[in-house]
């Protein structure tokens, strides 16, 4: 839980539209403006402005470092996913949601501790069952592995691996799978879901094997124990958190916020936030091209 005595605090300041994919890579938060198609940076250690990494001329979910390549990434962008360079140079993997009957795009994405990275999509109109969840594996192939979901978010691995948890924000439901060793799902079950009016959305595991989730719409973070118990709700000054990350070091959960749908939503709508919490996670896991 939060230290009642002290409240979150603005970490980075900024009007960010749709600011994601919270995640620690090289001891610094990195985070993203979807529609605006930026990658950011802040300081791990204080409180301070982003910095523009790189921008693209689409949408940018979320990224993963790639193993061995310092400033590259393998990123959730456009209809597809790509490798990029610091230069914002751009190599497609793949375009599955290229030829979508409905405009799609990519959302939210992380590597699991195989090295494997998997990120959803989303109808920008949001139509009923358009979005996919896809895994890239290490020889750079893309494969859809989920259908028939509506706006994915998430996802987020156990420490092994072997346990997925995934959003479908429109249903407000968080699933959770077991996977094999190739990572196909073997299971699928409701772990939990909300029903105060928010979406669940960014979400990480901690080092205790519990789920951390920003909720979109009810201005907090939920924290599951891994039997699904709701254990844990952070208030937030800010109605729409999107991701959350726990540095490994403890001590502070940092969350990132969204203004859009909020026309003149007044600060910190669209900045990095940071409450006082008692947890930790590793850091993002780095895709590992074979």
């Amino acid at each position: 839980m939060p230290d009642q005595d002290q409240q979150p605090v603005v970490w980075a300041p900024g009007t960010h539209e749709l600011g994601e994919g919270a995640r620690w890579v090289d001891g610094r938060l990195v985070f993203t403006d979807i529609l605006a198609g930026r990658l950011l940076e802040v300081s791990g250690t204080a409180p301070g402005t982003p910095r523009e990494l790189l921008r693209l001329d689409v949408p940018l979910g979320a990224v993963a470092p790639v193993e061995g390549r310092p400033g590259h990434w393998i990123a959730a962008a456009g209809t597809g996913i790509a490798l990029l360079g610091p230069d914002g140079s751009t190599e497609w993997l793949a375009r599955p949601e290229q030829d979508a009957a409905t405009p799609v795009r990519m959302n939210d994405g992380v590597c699991d501790p195989q090295g494997r990275f998997w990120a959803g999509s989303m109808a920008y109109d949001e139509t009923p069952g358009a979005g996919s969840l896809y895994r890239t594996d290490h020889d750079g192939t893309v494969h859809r592995v989920l259908t028939g979901l509506t706006i994915v978010n998430g996802p987020a691995f156990s420490a092994d691996g072997r346990l997925l948890h995934v959003a479908d924000s429109t249903a407000g439901v968080i699933r959770r799978c077991t996977l094999d060793a190739d990572g196909n799902p073997l299971d699928m079950v409701e772990f939990a879901r909300i029903t105060d009016g928010g979406s669940p959305d960014g979400m990480t595991v901690d080092t205790e094997g519990r789920l951390w989730v920003a909720i979109w719409g009810s201005a907090a973070v939920h924290r599951y124990e891994p039997d699904g118990t709701l254990s844990a709700v952070v208030p937030l000054p800010a109605p729409q958190p999107t991701s959350v990350c726990l540095p490994p070091t403890g001590g502070r959960l940092l969350v990132t916020t969204a203004r859009l749908g909020l026309p003149g939503a007044p600060p910190p709508s669209g900045a990095v936030l940071a409450v006082p919490v008692d947890a930790a996670a590793p850091a993002a896991a780095a895709y590992r091209p074979r």
